[in-house]
């Protein structure tokens, strides 16, 4: 298959759909990221602090007590729980964040919904000196308070956004309002591969190391991946393992929140209900009325609560390379009392959906890996 460019156009998805003020902006990011992240410096620094501040490479995991559990094949699990700060957010925080110092941008804001991207952001802004605003919505601060106050303890602000579903869209709308009024000082660090271009090309690449290292991992473990699995809310964690593995014959599989039902406003499943639009820069799929109004959407797992995707990902599902699923809360739930209970480890709820698709897969010829995300630690509360 053709790989998608890099010019931000996935097939028809991705562009600069924003206003004249941002336009100018935007064409400067991406001619700073294409200049500077082909230098040696930006390269050797950004490989360093992922190893001495992230903590990378994460592991590739057996999971031999799920696997005997389930009799599909060898289940592995991508072990970005282990990263610093408890998720993958921190490969691309990084990157912005050493982009953001070789540009002179000592200001950061950014968006989070289940919170792991604002305590990444904060946690580099601690390392590099930074000021850090993070929005995030009323309804995520309550539901995730223990990631609110790690980012005040790394000295961020955090910023309630008050208005419309009071969650991850509404963060993002609020973000990028303060990049347009403070350009000049100002770096917009987006967590997810979504936004204007060249933002999903960024993050993407940033967050490729994941699928990178799984190559690596696999053949040191002299095992052939038949399936990968991601969670796919924005879509970053899913990207990173999936961009590296495009051109195998690894069936590549994207599970969506679900929710409580299939009606509308009970969900966060884009690629399976959605239709294309576009939302906050970006031509891609997203949850939207007849009359082009965002639906609401709703999910037991924080960072899936959003009503779009990643543009990229719209682009792999109309070409078909990726297959796109839903998992219920209920057993996203019941996952991470799987997971917790056979293999000793507390996944995230969005993990939790990746991890619970398994029992829908048949026995494979192959390997099977599980990209987890995140650990669960922050929805101890949603749980219980």
């Amino acid at each position: 298959m053709n790989l998608p460019n890099d010019r931000g156009y996935f097939g028809a998805y991705g562009g600069r759909f924003v206003p004249e003020t941002l336009m100018e902006a935007l064409i400067d990011l991406e001619k700073d990221y294409t200049r500077i992240s082909a230098s040696k410096t930006f390269q050797d620094t950004l490989q360093q602090e992922l190893k001495e501040f992230a903590g990378r490479p994460t592991p590739l995991y057996f999971a031999k007590r799920l696997s005997e559990r389930l009799q599909i094949g060898p289940v592995y699990l991508k072990r970005e729980d282990l990263c610093h700060t408890g998720a993958h957010k921190i490969n691309n925080c990084l990157g912005q964040a050493v982009f953001a110092s070789q540009i002179g941008k000592k200001r950061i804001v950014a968006e989070t919904g289940a919170g792991q991207h604002g305590v990444a952001t904060a946690a580099v802004c601690a390392r590099f000196g930074f000021e850090c605003i993070v929005y995030m919505g009323s309804k995520d601060i309550e539901r995730q308070q223990l990631n609110v106050r790690r980012m005040k303890f790394f000295g961020a602000e955090v910023r309630s956004v008050e208005h419309g579903s009071q969650t991850l869209k509404d963060a993002i709308n609020e973000a990028l309002r303060d990049w347009i009024s403070n350009v000049d000082t100002t770096h917009y660090l987006i967590g997810s591969v979504v936004g204007p271009h060249p933002y999903p090309m960024i993050v993407r690449n940033f967050q490729k190391v994941i699928g990178e290292e799984v190559l690596l991992q696999l053949q040191q473990a002299k095992e052939k991946a038949a399936v990968a699995i991601a969670c796919v809310g924005g879509g970053s964690n899913a990207i990173g393992l999936f961009y590296p593995l495009l051109n195998s014959e690894t069936e590549l599989i994207g599970v969506e929140a679900g929710g409580s039902s299939d009606s509308s406003g009970h969900h966060s499943a884009t690629l399976k209900y959605g239709q294309p639009g576009i939302l906050h820069g970006a031509f891609t799929y997203l949850l939207q009325r007849s009359q082009g109004q965002i639906e609401d959407t709703e999910s037991v797992a924080p960072g899936l609560d959003y009503a779009a995707v990643g543009p990229e990902h719209s682009y792999l599902k109309d070409s078909g390379r990726v297959k796109y699923v839903t998992i219920p809360d209920s057993e996203a739930l019941k996952a991470f009392h799987d997971l917790s209970n056979s293999e000793g480890i507390l996944p995230a709820l969005e993990s939790c959906h990746a991890v619970a698709y398994l029992k829908h897969l048949k026995k494979q010829d192959g390997a099977i890996v599980v990209n987890l995300s995140g650990r669960g630690d922050k929805d101890l509360g949603i749980v219980l």
